[in-house]
Order: C-alpha cells, then sequence, then structure tokens
C-alpha cells in the first residue's frame, strides 16, 4: 500500500501525488514538526510548526507555538508568532494570539486576532532569548 512497488504483472508504478500531513483530531504532539509539503492540523500540536508550503489549521486544531510557512489558512486556535510569505487567511471561528509576519493578510468579520500586524520587508526578529523561544520566555513570567 505505501511502497512504490510494481505489482507482478502491472507495469504501473505507485507514486505519490503530492505530500501532505494530516495531524487528526485527538491527536496531540509535544514537540516540533518541520515538513517539506502541506499540512493540516485537526489536534493539538504544542511546539514550532514550519513548512515550506502551506499550514491549514482546521476548526478543531489548536496550536501553542509558532507557525512559518508559505502561506496558511487559519480556522482554530494559534498562540504564537506566525511567519508567512505569502497569504495569511484567518476564516470564521479563528482565534490568532501573537503578533503575524506577512505580506498578504485577509480576515472574515468573525475571526478574532490579538496582536500586531507587520506587513512591510522586514525581517521577523530571532525568536530566541537567551537559548529560550519568545513564546517560552512569555509562558514563564505569565
Amino acid at each position: 500500500m505505501f511502497n512504490n512497488q510494481k505489482s507482478k504483472g502491472d507495469n504501473k508504478t505507485l507514486l505519490p501525488t503530492s505530500t501532505i500531513n494530516i495531524i487528526g483530531s485527538g491527536t496531540s504532539i509535544q514537540g516540533d514538526i518541520v515538513c517539506e509539503g502541506d499540512i493540516r492540523i485537526d489536534g493539538q500540536v504544542n511546539g514550532l510548526v514550519s513548512t515550506k508550503a502551506k499550514i491549514v489549521v482546521g476548526p478543531e486544531g489548536d496550536i501553542i507555538g509558532d507557525l512559518v510557512c508559505q502561506s496558511a489558512d487559519i480556522l482554530g486556535k494559534v498562540t504564537g508568532i506566525i511567519k508567512v510569505e505569502e497569504l495569511l487567511f484567518l476564516k470564521s471561528n479563528a482565534l490568532v494570539q501573537g503578533d503575524v509576519y506577512t505580506t498578504q493578510f485577509e480576515m472574515e468579520p468573525t475571526a478574532k486576532f490579538n496582536g500586531r500586524c507587520f506587513m512591510d520587508n522586514q525581517p521577523a526578529p530571532d525568536n530566541k532569548k537567551n537559548g529560550k523561544s519568545v513564546l517560552q520566555e512569555a509562558q514563564q513570567e505569565a
């Protein structure tokens, strides 16, 4: 099912059409996720999520950590810094708490955003202070 082997009598090779990663509802991850392809998160992640492609946070998705990607659609909850090269789209019931760095930003009227938005060509600040991320610093202060 998951291999690229030819089956007997068949000259076709099974190849994946694209790289899509899914963190399903009910799944909880403690740690960073780094991938090359698109990723959809319907579960909980406590850590960095980074990809060179698109991140979709589903309506049940809950991320405590930073997002780094090419584009993002947020329907769930994100607490942390979001760095998007292209379009960041906050849909209906999205809740984002943290700063946003992007070139394009779209938000539906019912989405909630608490933070600052930077849309110029200035690089996003380094998220580390004394070896700790900005998110870890904020959590320790709280």
